[in-house]
């Protein structure tokens, strides 16, 4: 009897008890449950989403690029500039000299470069200096017109921007004779000394440039010229399709 009233009792207490373990673990579950709810699951992006992304980014980049393109052309021709320097952008060690110089003239914008190597070079801009004469020996022309060469366009675009003590001694003689006779071995040989073709090749590769260019130019002519007449064509073949009025 004594057993048996024992394990009612146990049973009663297991009864009781029972719910107390099980609360915890509904909770446990709902929390769980919750969680999992306002957990975002792992997702694969949508191919669409990708190249939105991919194209920008690229939009980003050249828009970048354009800005920067801009900012260095407004730098390289300062509306208030005191002498004009054309130099030769396919020259690496000229190339040194040009960036020093461009980036002393961010303070001063007194200096104006014009990049002879370019496609869009014209001799009429630059006081009738053509290509092949500004490839022979550093030019720089004056705001007033004047043209200089040798060590003295060197001393101008260097006092142009503080840096006039650098050939300041070149003013006298017999310094300025001796260099020019030195700038003008290097401007003979630089091409070599460069590891770039003779000029003579380099002036028959921008010809025949030129030629093809002037050749595709032609031919966009001749193509919008017989777009045109094709459609006068199409046009009076259906006007007389179509009834008098």
């Amino acid at each position: 009897m004594a057993m048996r009233t024992a394990a009612l009792a146990a049973s009663c207490i297991g009864r009781k008890q029972r719910p107390n373990l099980i609360i915890p673990l509904l909770k446990n579950s709902r929390l769980h449950l919750s969680l999992s709810d306002h957990h975002d699951p792992l997702s694969v992006p949508h191919p669409q989403s990708v190249v939105r992304a991919i194209q920008g980014a690229a939009t980003d980049s050249a828009a970048s690029k354009k800005s920067q393109t801009n900012e260095s052309q407004s730098e390289s021709s300062p509306s208030n500039w005191k002498v004009k320097m054309l130099y030769d952008g396919d020259c690496p060690l000229c190339m040194r000299e040009v960036n020093m110089l461009q980036e002393r003239n961010k303070s001063y914008q007194s200096i104006k470069f014009v990049d002879i190597s370019s496609d869009d070079y014209s001799a009429q801009d630059n006081q009738g200096l053509d290509y092949e004469t500004a490839m022979g020996r550093i030019h720089a022309i004056l705001h007033d017109g004047t043209i200089v060469k040798d060590v003295e366009a060197f001393r101008k675009l260097y006092e142009a921007v503080g840096l006039g003590w650098v050939y300041a001694i070149t003013k006298y003689e017999p310094i300025a004779t001796i260099a020019d006779s030195v700038y003008g071995v290097w401007a003979k040989y630089r091409m070599q000394i460069t590891g770039r073709p003779p000029l003579e090749e380099v002036l028959e590769a921008r010809k025949k440039k030129g030629e093809t260019c002037n050749d595709n130019k032609t031919s966009n002519r001749v193509t919008v010229i017989n777009h045109d007449v094709n459609n006068y064509t199409v046009a009076s073949l259906l006007q007389s399709l179509l009834p008098v009025a």
